[in-house]
């Protein structure tokens, strides 16, 4: 039996932002989101994962899959795994009321498809220089190649690896085109990578300046 993914769904609000195609390991401990991964496991069904903010949450998530449950604590507790599936809008908050009270936020949602706009080549390839390069910076490790990834999931791949600021994320699980999440990646990656340069420079130079304790 596949997967069934509903308009109606349990929302988890959370300080993440989770992408299309990118794992998401989790916690789960608080006793209205142990019940809601019980009854996703039950009914093979999709939970909604929203960036929580300190004004609230926003309204575009992701749907997440639980893939894995990898351990059952006594007491209810679980770690499990997920996997970002399809981008999502709130059409309403059906119990805004909830998460206030402890309880377990629902909405109703629209799932996003995205718009047909052909993706430019060179930014294309500008962005899998930037991702290499940062990604060798901050992992201090040259990533698998991505040259032969789905064409449309090059996005979702880059800012999903990257430990990029979560508003960027956000931007990027907003936007309806790749060539639109493309070009604003590169935008992003163009400014972030010398100040990444930058600090690796002075973290280097910091360790040689060590002091000896022979």
């Amino acid at each position: 039996m596949g997967l069934t993914r509903l308009e109606r769904i349990p929302l988890f609000p959370l300080n993440v932002v989770l992408l299309p195609g990118a794992a998401l390991p989790l916690h789960i401990f608080e006793p209205r989101y142990r019940q809601m991964i019980r009854k996703c496991l039950d009914n093979k069904t999709e939970f909604g994962l929203l960036l929580s903010l300190p004004k609230g949450i926003v309204r575009v998530g992701c749907s997440a899959e639980i893939i894995d449950v990898v351990k059952r604590y006594n007491d209810g507790r679980m770690d499990i795994i997920t996997v970002g599936r399809a981008p999502f809008r709130i059409v309403e908050l059906l119990n805004p009321e909830a998460f206030a009270e402890e309880g377990l936020l629902e909405g109703q949602v629209d799932y996003l498809d995205d718009r047909e706009r052909p993706v430019c080549p060179k930014v294309r390839r500008d962005l899998i220089e930037l991702y290499e390069v940062c990604h060798t910076i901050i992992f201090d490790d040259y990533p698998r190649s991505i040259q032969s990834v789905v064409p449309e999931d090059l996005s979702y791949i880059v800012a999903g690896t990257l430990p990029m600021d979560l508003m960027w994320k956000q931007q990027v699980l907003e936007l309806r085109s790749e060539a639109d999440r493309q070009e604003r990646l590169v935008t992003y990656l163009r400014e972030w990578a010398p100040h990444l340069h930058k600090e690796e420079t002075q973290r280097h130079h910091s360790e040689g300046n060590a002091p000896s304790l022979n």
